[in-house]
């Protein structure tokens, strides 16, 4: 990122992170403003916008014909740009009625996958310009996260991040304040549930309903820290694939990372990659530094697990990985990354810093007054 182009992104008072699982919005003087699932049920019949966020994850799988549920973004890049504005538009109102501040975006930022094509890009921008925006800034998403989980992006040393998201995961080594080699591989969280349900089908003969395998990771992860295995052994319930009637059994946790190995090879070999194409004075950086895993996908249980044993490098996941985009938005928009530039945290170091409350970990620099986000006058429909 160039002089001009840091300036540029001190000016903005927005930053949005729309993700395949959840956008977010953080607001200068607000914080975090949105933080709901990128979702929308749509009547199709009449067109009219039913629900969004987690009102419309909730219809998913129980809607009659005529209620369409929708997933506008994917991969990080928008696949529908009316549905994406409908869903931003009525996130934003709804926070803002309940702040009380309805003043105008005139500048906002916003993550794109890395080496995103233009019309990726031109995507994001006219969601957001539909919006309201009046000028975009977009940053590419291993920039962001790796600002967010405090790496050292801006000095001369690499830093690897992965972007753990819900279809696909961004490999990336970071220096200079650019990425110096990166990929994407189509793997994400979604690609782990579904090889978990498939391993539940042909071990116990059955069949989980979607929601019931994210709960499951939930309960496997069992609030242990990052990288440390659960100590108990669930019980799921779901529909025997036999008789069809309903049925629980205990999963054993070791079973499910021996499920999930298969699906990240495709990972092992993005990073082989990146690697490959990395000069040798940073690939010796990695081998002390390590990788950082980010994105909403990287405290699934065993991942970290696999990375350190197949890869031999540390790896350390960020602290609250799903918030580190929108970290390091809010750390570009307030000049924080001017100022500290990241203060070296690598994979090394286990400490997580304190949570997320609207702002990055680090010290805020004082800026100028914040504007709110917009109104525009259309209704939800």
């Amino acid at each position: 990122m160039s002089c001009s182009d840091l300036e540029a992104l001190t000016r903005c008072s927005v930053a949005v992170d729309l993700g395949a699982a959840r956008t977010r919005v953080h607001a200068k003087g607000a914080g975090l403003v949105v933080d709901q699932p990128s979702v929308v049920a749509v009547n199709t019949r009449s067109g009219a916008l039913i629900a969004v966020g987690d009102a419309a994850e909730r219809m998913d799988g129980r809607t009659p014909q005529h209620i369409r549920v929708v997933r506008p973004v994917s991969g990080g890049t928008v696949r529908d740009i009316d549905m994406a504005r409908r869903m931003v538009r009525a996130l934003i109102d709804e926070r803002l009625r309940r702040l009380r501040r309805r003043r105008v975006m005139t500048h906002a930022v916003a993550t794109v996958p890395h080496d995103a094509d233009p019309l990726a890009c031109r995507a994001a921008v006219e969601t957001l310009t539909g919006v309201g925006a009046r000028r975009v800034e977009l940053v590419e998403a291993p920039i962001a996260a790796a600002i967010g989980a405090d790496l050292p992006v801006a000095r001369p040393e690499a830093a690897m991040v992965l972007v753990c998201g819900t279809t696909t995961t961004q490999v990336a080594v970071v220096s200079l304040g650019a990425v110096v080699a990166g990929g994407t591989v189509s793997l994400g969280g979604d690609t782990i549930h579904q090889a978990v349900v498939q391993f539940l089908r042909n071990r116990h003969e059955l069949l989980l309903p979607s929601g019931e395998v994210r709960q499951l990771h939930l309960r496997l992860l069992g609030g242990q820290g990052v990288g440390g295995g659960p100590t108990g052994s669930p019980d799921v319930q779901g529909r025997d694939v036999v008789t069809g009637l309903a049925r629980t059994v205990t999963i054993d946790p070791e079973e499910v990372r021996g499920a999930i190995r298969t699906p990240l090879t495709g990972l092992l070999d993005a990073i082989r990659q990146v690697l490959n194409r990395c000069p040798p004075d940073l690939v010796a950086d990695l081998a002390e530094r390590g990788m950082v895993l980010a994105g909403g996908s990287a405290q699934l249980p065993g991942l970290a697990e696999q990375l350190r044993e197949h890869t031999g490098m540390a790896v350390r996941v960020a602290d609250e990985p799903a918030l580190s985009a929108v970290r390091g938005l809010a750390a570009l928009m307030t000049g924080e990354y001017l100022a500290g530039a990241g203060s070296g945290t690598d994979a090394r170091a286990p400490e997580a810093g304190p949570a997320y409350e609207g702002l990055p970990s680090r010290e805020p620099l004082a800026g100028p007054a914040a504007e709110a986000l917009p109104v525009p006058g259309q209704d939800l429909g």
